[in-house]
């Protein structure tokens, strides 16, 4: 390892550290002081929703809007264009995304927005300046955007693949966002964000800041590996369950999944990380610990484990899918939540706009 890769690797390590303390705090202290923070959260509309984000980000998110903290949910539609052709669907997904949200429970209102960037074109705008503050070795550097440029096979990158931590940090920033929902491998996107929040203060506007610095608030929930095994639940490796899935689909698809050759069920995820990854689906349905529910199937083997969660996850998602299933028939309602969710975001964005400017000395 080379000096400059070894102080990068200590420099993430610090990184992560604070990120993690700062997160505790956070939490604590959201419950009792809610208004005190603006939620920023979202997806890209590649496709519908599985259970890992369910899991992973979207119980969080109802979570936190029912304790009242102000929630802007995001559908990244620009970001589509960044390493994916399906822009032919993005219209349809979007409003799939909606009908995954709500029937996870969020409930759009005066403290919880949903909305795609590309109708906001105030936001957008933040965009030049933004870019002034930050340079191309920076970007290069970053090490979400490699992994998402090897994952996505791209022989050459997008100016808008390379540029994408800067584009999330206007998603984050226009609203004033100051906590972003985040697993430990998106934490160099939002140090981005942090430091052109920090560099535009300083440089613009240091006496009376515009932009706070955004913090993570780092999920608890275990990574849900996919059912064949594989490091995570992607719908790109098609070893996922999703949330409009039917039970019956649901059932035939844990009959497939991964487990071992060993009788009895144990939970050890080093060692049996496949038959693990059922065990913690089931627990985070249930709320029992993984290691009671792996004694309470005991010598009944893979064939129970998959019955067992066939069982608990078609009970935990019924009430959503019962949800879902109304709200396919009412697309009428679906484009009223995105249409006031523009109305709401862009009116965030233009006083935003209008501070960046009079800072900057552009007003006419």
């Amino acid at each position: 390892m080379s000096q400059t890769e070894e102080k990068l690797e200590n420099n993430a390590d610090k990184i992560l550290a604070e990120a993690v303390r700062k997160s505790e705090m956070i939490e604590k202290d959201i419950a009792v002081n809610p208004k005190k923070y603006r939620v920023l959260t979202g997806d890209r509309p590649t496709g519908n929703l599985h259970i890992g984000h369910y899991f992973g980000s979207l119980k969080n998110r109802v979570r936190l809007s029912r304790l009242g903290v102000p929630t802007m949910i995001l559908i990244a539609d620009y970001q589509v264009l960044t390493d994916h052709d399906a822009f032919d669907k993005i219209s349809q997904n979007t409003k799939q995304l909606v009908i995954d949200y709500l029937a996870a429970g969020i409930e759009p209102g005066k403290d919880v927005c949903i909305y795609p960037h590309s109708h906001v074109p105030e936001a957008n705008q933040l965009m030049v300046p933004f870019l002034t503050l930050i340079s191309s070795s920076e970007l290069d550097r970053n090490p979400t955007v490699k992994d998402e440029i090897e994952k996505s096979g791209m022989k050459s990158v997008n100016a808008g693949m390379l540029t994408y931590p800067v584009h999330q940090a206007v998603d984050i920033l226009f609203c004033k966002g100051n906590v972003v929902p985040v697993g430990k491998d998106q934490l160099p996107h939002l140090e981005v964000a942090r430091l052109i929040a920090r560099r535009f203060n300083n440089k613009f506007c240091p006496e009376n800041p515009i932009f706070p610095e955004p913090y993570a608030l780092l999920s608890k929930t275990p990574m849900i590996k996919g059912l064949d095994g594989s490091a995570k639940m992607s719908k790109s490796l098609g070893n996922t369950i999703m949330l409009c899935a039917s039970e019956d689909e649901t059932a035939k698809l844990i009959k497939k999944a991964k487990t071992d050759q060993e009788r009895h069920i144990s939970y050890d995820p080093v060692n049996r990380p496949e038959v693990a990854n059922l065990l913690q689906i089931i627990s985070l349905c249930t709320g029992e610990e993984p290691e009671a529910i792996a004694e309470r199937i005991g010598d009944g083997g893979g064939g129970m484990l998959k019955s067992v969660l066939t069982e608990a996850l078609n009970e935990e998602l019924r009430p959503l899918r019962t949800k879902r299933a109304e709200l396919e028939n009412n697309m009428d309602y679906i484009r009223s939540v995105l249409k006031e969710g523009v109305v709401q975001a862009r009116e965030i964005a233009v006083k935003t706009l209008e501070e960046v400017r009079s800072v900057m000395n552009m007003e006419i």
